[in-house]
């Protein structure tokens, strides 16, 4: 996957659409080796759960610790890559 980069300066609201085209790959694969089964798809919705709720939890975190915006929507985005990532190899 092809990282979309936001040019330095930009509003928050240009890493807001990148997170969202991103992140809409990682739910196709998903869906797709979910729709599949099978043990690696038992392994992958249960490995999905437990990042949503780890990634919420720092989010909060770092909310209340006054990151900004940005700062929280590149922690997303980091990890929805490392999700295409895993999952393009698969």
């Amino acid at each position: 996957m092809k990282r979309v980069r936001r040019p330095k300066g930009s509003h928050p609201w240009a890493a807001m659409a990148a997170l969202a085209f991103e992140a809409q790959q990682v739910i196709l694969m998903r869906t797709a080796m979910l729709a599949a089964g099978g043990p690696k798809a038992k392994k992958e919705a249960r490995r999905m759960v437990s990042e949503k709720v780890a990634a919420a939890i720092e989010a909060s975190q770092k909310a209340m610790a006054g990151a900004s915006a940005d700062t929280l929507i590149q922690g997303y985005r980091r990890k929805v890559r490392a999700n295409a990532r895993r999952l393009g190899r698969g």
